[in-house]
């Protein structure tokens, strides 16, 4: 199951055919939904998070904390609604496109894939690419 909280002002659009298209992509990559929350802040939230349980004082646009189960996906996934939108900006993208790619590299995590060193952040963005185009909403 796919959930969706705030803590900040955000409310997000579409949230039903998101939570499908997430289904859908751990699916494709042979996975199974076990318990996927999505919690959309501020940077201040991520930044403390960060700190307390990554020991890295930068300000980021995900986090996500892993509690799979085999193949079975499980974990939280936070969301710097602020640094999506900067973050947009800076690659001259819309704000749902970002935050789109954004909330499918959580997931992408989960299914495995890395994004630490060049190689990896290659495939990362291609599996990214290859999730979005699957995108039935915008």
């Amino acid at each position: 199951m796919i959930n969706f909280y705030s803590e900040t002002e955000f409310t997000l659009q579409n949230s039903e055919e998101i939570s499908q298209w997430i289904s859908e992509t751990i699916r494709l990559e042979g996975k199974e939904e076990g318990e996927i929350s999505y919690i959309f802040c501020d940077d201040e939230y991520l930044h403390q998070l960060n700190v307390e349980f990554l020991n890295h004082d930068t300000l980021t646009d995900i986090i996500s904390f892993d509690n799979s189960l085999g193949n079975l996906l499980n974990g939280d996934i936070y969301i710097s609604v602020d640094r999506v939108k900067e973050n947009s900006e800076t690659f001259d993208t819309t704000f749902i496109n970002e935050l789109h790619r954004v909330i499918i590299h959580g997931v992408l995590h989960y299914c495995g894939y890395k994004d630490k060193t060049e190689a990896d952040a290659k495939t990362m963005r291609l599996k990214e690419e290859e999730a979005l185009t699957k995108r039935i909403f915008v």
